[in-house]
């Protein structure tokens, strides 16, 4: 199974000349159409510094190198986006934000790092939302310019859906790769917590940051997955799961989604069943809001405490809806960020318990509680995902349909803590066994 990420690696490597070539004419589609997608923050000198790194890499790996596939990085020559939230050399991090680039300078983040030792190619950095919150930055959704991309890795997100790069970084604290994703039509993939190191990393709230990314397509993941997760094991993917069962949430959780989003499901459903899955509905959050109240109050906290050495000086220069996630954070007393916290692996438990109790191996949810709302005053609700990123699990989103105005819907597919390289391998034999989902 031949990944996009693999065939564009393989692609630059067939001639000195076709990776400068290929670059070139990536650079001459963002500066057609980005202006008014807005996936990129702008960059003078683009081309010039990209063709020079093509040369540099070229160099590196001579054409005597080239001919053993042992030999070259997994990832050379794939031109990456990187969400502006991370350190990257000679990039400034603004963190999507108005204040002082040098208040958020650091060492390059070690995941930035690894792509480089894996060959990629940073194409530049990605618009994201005001400090990876709500309030939304310039980028557009690529299937409708009136509707927002999702948040807050919104540019990462419309640059892989736009056709710019064929992989970026982002993060999530609630639903910011697994909604956007969904949103813009392209495969989104969160690890379990902390697979992905998350230094260097302006952050959101340390106790429930992911680093995750975006592709055109499934087997992508496993190719990019394999090359930054420091652990991936690809014998743990081949095991057999200890369930074979899918759950399906129903419940409060369920509830909040729209009418299009809850037939795409149901129909997903359907069709596993007629292919022999054993589906089982369970309403594993019948206490639905507690938990949500219990992340807001854990992120708003340890959010307002990043920021408090530089908040009130520079108070004018944060967005509303900022402003008022820090004044919340700083009125949560030390015993609820406690209880947050201890809560994480509480309802982890609850989940990992109904899978044993239930034998399933993952569950089938909604990317997002519908399309891609028309606006770009909000990034839409992250609710769908709030439960996996409070408690780790890692999850992917795959592109499953589109709405009757042609807008894309998502899937989200959740493993067992720990064994993202099995959810995987899952999702990779959905795709590619039963057609279940349809790439955009």
């Amino acid at each position: 199974m031949t990944s996009v990420v693999q065939l564009f690696s393989r692609t630059c490597w067939r001639s000195p000349d076709s990776l400068a070539q290929t670059i070139a004419e990536l650079v001459d589609r963002v500066e057609e159409r980005d202006r008014a997608i807005q996936a990129f923050l702008p960059e003078p000198h683009r081309r010039e510094r990209l063709l020079a790194e093509v040369d540099d890499l070229n160099r590196a790996y001579p054409a005597s190198t080239r001919a053993h596939d042992n030999a070259r990085p997994a990832l050379f020559g794939v031109p990456v986006g990187i969400k502006d939230l991370f350190h990257v050399d000679g990039f400034e991090t603004r963190a999507g934000g108005a204040l002082p680039a040098d208040l958020f300078a650091g060492a390059e983040a070690s995941v930035v790092t690894r792509l480089r030792e894996q060959g990629a190619l940073i194409f530049g950095k990605t618009v994201a939302t005001e400090f990876a919150f709500a309030e939304p930055g310039p980028t557009r959704n690529p299937h409708n310019l009136q509707h927002t991309p999702g948040g807050s890795s919104s540019g990462s997100a419309a640059a892989v859906a736009t056709g710019f790069v064929p992989l970026t970084l982002g993060t999530q604290t609630i639903g910011s790769v697994a909604r956007p994703a969904s949103f813009c039509g392209v495969v989104g993939f969160k690890p379990s917590y902390g697979r992905i190191p998350a230094d260097g990393c302006v952050p959101f709230s340390v106790s429930v940051d992911h680093v995750g990314f975006f592709t055109p397509d499934i087997a992508s993941v496993e190719t990019v997955a394999a090359a930054l997760v420091p652990d991936w094991n690809h014998k743990a993917a081949d095991e057999d799961p200890p369930h074979t069962g899918i759950g399906w949430i129903t419940g409060p959780y369920w509830e909040q989604c729209e009418p299009e989003m809850k037939t795409l499901l149901t129909e997903q459903v359907d069709q596993l069943t007629a292919l022999g899955a054993n589906v089982q509905s369970i309403d594993l959050f019948p206490d639905w809001q507690e938990w949500v109240d219990l992340h807001y109050d854990l992120i708003a906290a340890e959010f307002a405490e990043f920021h408090a050495p530089w908040f009130e000086r520079y108070r004018d220069l944060y967005r509303p809806r900022t402003i008022e996630l820090i004044e919340r954070g700083q009125t949560i007393p030390a015993q609820r960020i406690e209880i947050a916290q201890a809560s994480r692996l509480t309802l982890r438990k609850r989940v990992m318990d109904a899978m044993k109790e239930h034998g399933i191996s993952r569950w089938i949810t909604p990317s997002a509680i519908g399309p891609a709302p028309a606006g770009l005053d909000s990034t839409g609700s992250p609710l769908m995902n709030l439960p996996w990123s409070y408690t780790g699990l890692p999850t992917v989103t795959m592109p499953s349909g589109n709405t009757k105005a042609g807008l894309p819907l998502g899937i989200q597919w959740v493993g067992s803590y720990g064994q993202d390289e099995m959810l995987v391998r899952q999702c990779c034999g959905e795709m590619y066994e039963h057609g279940l989902t349809k790439m955009s």
